[in-house]
């Protein structure tokens, strides 16, 4: 007996229930592709806005004037940008209100800055856990497949008289490339999940440094007025 064993004609070939499940492999794919080059994009862009202000913050420009371009380009800002802003606006909040304890000042800025890095870090993450659940979840899902084609090819090879590799092998075939497509799902999205876990953990670092350094600076600044207004 001749079988055409090329790809298409085992998918074509294979049983509902196998077709069925490498058509869910195949959609999961083509969604953990696009989830996996909009994260790249996006954790680029993150990259590139968090240097671009870091440079400008670094530069000597006043905070009040990085303050007034921050809340006017909030949309377009990045996360340390955002952050920035957050410390900044709770802190002349608190100074309108004619708060001076440098200890108050200092922890409501910390407590804005540290609610905007969650936020901030929240929306880096986003379709992280997606691409962990299909790296974990679609070999399995493969493996069903395979296990429900390899029963039915036996079940039908039940009422032949005489079974030999050639009966065999189509049945077979057909049911393994369930597993390979799950593997095909799988192996991308596990690659692409713990590089970007390993680039957004230190995105998170970048950001809580910003953090520390900002607070140091806000806390001189503190320290200079009120030895200024001391000296008067």
């Amino acid at each position: 007996m001749n079988h055409d064993l090329s790809i298409v004609r085992l998918v074509l070939d294979a049983s509902w229930m196998v077709q069925l499940v490498m058509l869910l492999l195949v959609c999961v794919s083509i969604t953990s592709w696009a989830a996996i080059f909009r994260k790249l994009f996006g954790i680029q862009r993150v990259n590139s806005l968090n240097e671009d202000f870091e440079k400008e913050f670094w530069s000597g420009t006043s905070l009040n004037e990085l303050f007034a371009a921050a809340s006017q380009n909030a949309k377009l800002s990045g996360p340390m940008e955002r952050i920035f802003a957050s410390g900044m606006r709770e802190f002349s909040k608190l100074r309108e209100r004619r708060i001076t304890d440098a200890g108050t000042l200092m922890d409501g800025a910390r407590r804005a800055m540290r609610a905007s890095f969650q936020r901030e870090m929240d929306a880096i993450e986003t379709h992280l856990s997606f691409l962990a659940s299909v790296g974990s979840v679609s070999p399995y899902v493969g493996l069903f497949g395979t296990v429900w084609g390899i029963m039915h090819a036996f079940i039908g090879l039940g009422s032949l008289q005489t079974v030999t590799l050639a009966t065999v092998a189509p049945g077979i075939a057909e049911a393994l490339v369930a597993t390979a497509i799950g593997l095909f799902s799988a192996i991308p999205a596990v690659v692409a999940y713990n590089r970007f876990a390993r680039d957004i953990d230190r995105i998170a670092i970048r950001l809580e440094t910003f953090i520390e350094e900002f607070s140091n600076i806000l806390q001189r600044n503190l320290g200079a007025q009120a030895a200024t207004a001391s000296g008067h």
